[in-house]
């Protein structure tokens, strides 16, 4: 039997064909699904009748992570949505949830239960602080996570002020974290994996694991700011007509560059004694006057056309979503979708390059339960035993 596959999914992809059940709501479980679903996973979301994913309040974002997919509706609360939920399982690969830790296992359908039904299935459970331990039932966001992270112990700016970011990295990383296993529990090819698993992954430990890497290596240092993180010319500063640019000359060649090519119109950098990385980080504070002092005497332009000339390592900092649009670079790459309805928000395509093609957009994200009975009429009519399943397969059918 050939697995259904969404029109335009890429043949090349480990993941086309694969079916994942999807009961995740909001942020992190959505997104993960919308990175397998982007490389030709059948994602199917599994939401509550009426009511559905609450992100579905806020249609730009609900819109951009879960497109690709087909969307039905089970009340999992009723004998009979569960046992239709269950026939669903015998022809998944992979179901993806972010319930509290033993919702699944209260409703009747919990790792035991959906192994019985299908012995090849994955399970991916996120939840805010993992299946056990002392935080495992602790209620949890975004911001949660981050505290616990390590986040905050690592400073980003000479004052040591350490500002929560206005991205949910927090809830992003054990998404990334959580699509990536998936990836690799769910095998290269067909008939390959013979024994399903439980994939635990924690939101917190996710992020935790992203900020270790400056953290701990702090855990000696009464002072942050004294290891060196913290840099007076890896910054952003402030032109003379109110534009922001960032310069990051970490390397001495960049500083090097930077300082004699524009010693001619400023003397202050006519000196050598900031050449080296470890005194321009030890004389941090001075640098950084001397450079936001510099910045603060030419409009954005000027610096575009010096700096580019120089070929230093500068941007601009884009302060708008308008800006990001029209940015040349994103532009030329065709990062953003261009959506033929002004009042459609964009949205950025999978953010890498393959060589054998990939088209993001191919669905929209679905109405709530649009391919309930598409999916449903698609099933066995029998409910057979997991193990009179040859293979476990998704059956016949071309989702839409």
């Amino acid at each position: 039997m050939t697995p259904p596959s969404h029109p335009s999914a890429p043949a090349w992809s480990s993941l086309t064909g694969k079916r994942i059940l999807d009961l995740s709501r909001l942020l992190p479980g959505p997104y993960a699904t919308s990175l397998l679903a982007d490389l030709g996973a059948d994602v199917i979301k599994v939401e509550t009748p009426h009511a559905g994913d609450p992100l579905r309040m806020a249609p730009d974002l609900f819109d951009a992570l879960n497109r690709n997919k087909r969307s039905i509706t089970l009340d999992l609360r009723d004998e009979e949505g569960r046992n239709t939920f269950l026939d669903l399982v015998r022809t998944a690969d992979a179901v993806v949830e972010s319930f509290r830790p033993g919702v699944l296992d209260g409703l009747g359908l919990g790792f035991a239960a959906l192994h019985e039904a299908n012995p090849r299935l994955v399970l991916c459970s996120l939840s805010g602080y993992g299946q056990s331990g002392p935080y495992a039932q602790k209620p949890g966001h975004e911001l949660n996570f981050l505290g616990l992270s390590g986040f905050f112990t690592v400073p980003g700016r000479l004052d040591g002020e350490i500002i929560r970011p206005g991205v949910r990295i927090g809830d992003m990383a054990g998404a990334m974290h959580a699509a990536l296993a998936l990836t690799a529990a769910l095998g290269p090819g067909t008939g390959t994996r013979t024994r399903g698993q439980h994939i635990d992954v924690s939101l917190s430990e996710s992020i935790t694991a992203w900020c270790s890497l400056f953290a701990l290596p702090l855990r000696d240092i009464p002072d942050p700011l004294e290891a060196g993180l913290v840099q007076g010319d890896n910054d952003t500063f402030t032109t003379a007509d109110g534009r922001r640019l960032s310069l990051a000359t970490f390397e001495d060649k960049f500083w090097h560059r930077f300082r004699t090519g524009l010693a001619a119109e400023f003397p202050e950098l006519n000196t050598d004694a900031y050449d080296r990385r470890a005194a321009r980080t030890a004389a941090r504070r001075a640098v950084s006057d001397l450079l936001h002092g510099i910045f603060r005497t030419r409009d954005h332009a000027w610096w575009q056309e010096r700096l580019d000339a120089l070929n230093a390592p500068w941007a601009p900092v884009l302060a708008t979503p308008g800006e990001l649009l029209t940015d040349p670079h994103t532009t030329a790459r065709q990062l953003f979708s261009t959506p033929t309805d002004p009042a459609v928000c964009p949205q950025a395509r999978f953010p890498v390059t393959f060589g054998a093609g990939l088209e993001t957009f191919r669905t929209p994200a679905p109405s709530l339960g649009r391919h309930t009975e598409q999916v449903l009429t698609q099933l066995p009519t029998d409910r057979l035993p997991a193990d009179d399943l040859p293979t476990g397969r998704p059956v016949p059918g071309s989702p839409s």
